[in-house]
């Protein structure tokens, strides 16, 4: 389909170039990017998570720490492991994969770790710095929604950009890095009146909540750019008793006849997010070491 946006192509082309930074950053200034990614606990969608994250790290040229604990670890020895990280000089971004274990507080998790380690952009001085258009570590999926966006529109100033979710983790940031961009946004959400209406208006529209084909065709302005950042896996009974396929929150098939352009799920927004997890482990790298940062985008 011409107006559906490739973002496994995209990814893979932004992987090349940072693989080229990499051996750059090693040959002109022995520098090695280095990043760590814990795991508490054996939650196999988390494990497939930290695999492909560790491949994509070597693949780069990168180094990679992995660490698994038991599920049955308690907050004071993950927070210790942390710690032990932050001070690790070898060590220049850190991942904790969430979520983490009932006896463990994710918010006490992100405020531990080194906001200048703090790759997934999550510590609350990061996002103070987002917040007030300084140079912070900015969450890696908004940061790949906005690359991808901007590949299909070019300047972004004056658009209205709709975003629906307001989570930290996606939410928010999204709409401070289309607010950078100097676009008119609106964050929308469960209690937003007429949220079918207010989409309608969205130039971009980004789709960011968790309810599977929640956005339809008749939400959605003639031409506009979507991103479907949703993940979501609903039964599919013609595969067989018991199977699943992942969807997003927009309705593809009838969206696409309307958008102008238009991330699938999978294949879109999802690779993006390691792709971006690496760029910002180098900028952390060059940033802690005092180092010219090559160009990654």
């Amino acid at each position: 389909m011409e107006n559906r946006i490739d973002g496994k192509a995209f990814a893979a082309a932004l992987r090349a170039r940072l693989k080229e930074a990499v051996t750059g950053l090693k040959a002109e200034h022995n520098l090695v990017p280095g990043l760590a990614v814990v795991l508490v606990g054996e939650d196999p969608a988390s494990e497939v998570y930290v695999r492909n994250k560790k491949i994509a790290t070597v693949e780069a040229g990168m180094e990679s720490f992995g660490f698994v604990l038991p599920e049955t670890t308690d907050e004071q020895t993950l927070l210790a492991k942390v710690d032990e990280l932050n001070k690790d000089p070898n060590v220049h971004g850190i991942l904790v994969q969430f979520p983490v274990p009932d006896q463990i507080s994710q918010q006490r998790v992100i405020e531990t770790i080194d906001p200048a380690k703090d790759v997934d952009g999550l510590h609350p001085i990061n996002a103070g710095y987002l917040a007030s258009g300084l140079d912070g570590m900015v969450p890696c999926t908004p940061f790949g929604c906005l690359m991808l966006i901007r590949d299909q529109l070019g300047d972004l100033s004056g658009k209205r950009a709709v975003v629906v979710g307001r989570s930290n983790l996606m939410g928010k940031p999204m709409a401070q890095l289309l607010l950078r961009e100097n676009c008119t946004v609106t964050i929308a959400h469960s209690r937003t009146q007429d949220l079918a209406g207010v989409c309608r208006e969205a130039d971009i529209l980004v789709a960011a909540v968790g309810r599977p084909h929640m956005v339809q065709a008749d939400w959605v302005k003639p031409g506009a750019c979507v991103i479907d950042v949703g993940i979501n896996r609903i039964p599919a009974p013609e595969r067989g008793e018991g199977k699943t396929r992942l969807v997003g929150d927009v309705d593809y098939s009838q969206v696409a006849e309307i958008a102008g352009s238009i991330t699938p799920v999978p294949g879109g927004v999802g690779p993006m997010t390691i792709a971006c997890l690496l760029r910002n482990t180098i900028v952390a790298a060059c940033r802690q070491s005092g180092v010219p940062m090559p160009q990654l985008d």
